[in-house]
């Protein structure tokens, strides 16, 4: 395999794996809606394409970064969609958190082609991306993996091979679940020690020390109690990640009804301004309710 790949979207993950792959020396085209958040990235040697199309033409790994199926779909199928100009040995790589039947869907169009394909969804935020740090959850053949490893290593500190085509879209949903749901819960408990007279920080070092504890807790309760917002996770994202986690658990018989309360809460802040903010910003209409 050459050393040739493309990245289509350059959001907070998308950009900053680019980077780390110019770094690695891989030889980059970027696409991106809005051509200036490629203006960094260029000047460091990657070259923007202005349709992905044109960014998926020379590439012999195709990576997407994207909010969710709609824009994948675009970039993938629409018009000048990438899909139309990947070569037989190329590799398409679908990083976005997104429902498993449009990764089905992607993996059979890529066979059509003569193309390989690997989900490959990502555990960590915006500063695990900075430091090519995240966990890769890949799902497709052992073969295309392996092939795909030099690029995804360049990025990542871990990759988990959890099956085939699908899985790694299935563990990266349920895994936001979890998360969605354990935020949810804290801007709850936050706002009930804000309004209960205990004090804020000899409450959170309970919990953070006690069994509630985990790095997630402590990270967004930091976040809360400082009103520190700056996009790490987007909140507008975690609400479409758990309503697609509903989706997939129905498919299986599994009623996610912490799934249905949680997203409620991301849907309320998103609806009261907060949907650019990152995800800890959840609290805000809890504090303001009364």
């Amino acid at each position: 395999m050459d050393k040739s790949v493309a990245i289509l979207g350059l959001g907070t993950m998308g950009g900053r794996m680019a980077a780390n792959l110019l770094k690695a020396g891989f030889s980059l085209t970027v696409y991106n809606r809005t051509p200036e958040k490629a203006h960094a990235l260029i000047n460091n040697g990657a070259r923007f394409a202005s349709t992905p199309a044109e960014a998926a033409r020379n590439a012999s790994v195709v990576i997407s970064m994207l909010a969710d199926d709609a824009a994948s779909r675009e970039v993938w199928i629409g018009q000048h969609g990438a899909l139309s100009a990947v070569r037989e040995d190329t590799i398409l790589i679908e990083s976005s958190t997104i429902r498993p039947a449009w990764i089905a869907e992607l993996a059979a169009l890529a066979t059509q082609k003569g193309a390989a394909s690997l989900d490959a969804p990502v555990t960590g935020s915006r500063m695990q991306a900075e430091a090519g740090q995240l966990s890769f959850l890949v799902g497709g053949d052992e073969a295309t993996l392996k092939a795909a490893t030099p690029v995804l290593k360049a990025m990542s500190k871990e990759i988990v091979h959890l099956g085939p085509v699908g899985s790694g879209a299935k563990m990266k949903l349920i895994n936001n679940f979890l998360c969605g749901v354990q935020i949810a819960s804290l801007a709850e408990g936050l706002t009930w020690i804000e309004r209960s007279g205990l004090d804020v920080e000899k409450a959170l070092g309970v919990l953070k020390a006690g069994a509630p504890g985990s790095p997630l807790l402590g990270a967004i309760s930091t976040r809360m109690t400082a009103h520190e917002y700056s996009v790490n996770f987007l909140l507008t994202l975690m609400a479409k990640d758990l309503l697609y986690a509903e989706e997939e658990a129905a498919r299986c018989k599994v009623a996610l009804k912490t799934a249905e309360i949680a997203r409620t809460l991301f849907e309320t802040a998103a609806a009261k301004g907060f949907g650019d903010s990152d995800m800890s910003a959840v609290i805000e209409p809890l504090r303001d309710a009364r």
